[in-house]
């Protein structure tokens, strides 16, 4: 099942010029685990083709949320940006095969 299928919300944005931040707002707590033990710092980095040191990876469990923090590609606003609010950069991880 895809992530997307099972969470109440992924979204991104920037997080300065130079980062991104994804959001994940779960429904429930069970899922909000499910996830959090599928979800490493790994399997970030390779849907990004980033280096699994750059993620950052916050668990909210009070709120049933996760946020993770990746570098750009490129600064935001530059010249091969394609997405310059980084708003549409949730939908790799989104479509990330979740084990249920």
């Amino acid at each position: 099942m895809k992530l997307i299928d099972i969470v109440k919300q992924v979204r991104s944005k920037n997080a300065g010029p130079l980062f991104l931040t994804i959001d994940i707002i779960f429904y429930d707590g069970e899922t909000f685990k499910r996830v959090e033990k599928a979800l490493t710092a790994e399997k970030i980095a390779q849907l990004y083709g980033i280096q699994e040191k750059d993620v950052s990876m916050i668990p909210y469990e009070i709120v049933n949320a996760i946020k993770i923090t990746i570098p750009r590609k490129w600064a935001s606003g530059a010249l091969e940006d394609d997405d310059i609010y980084g708003c549409q950069k949730h939908m790799p991880l989104a479509m990330m095969e979740i084990p249920e």
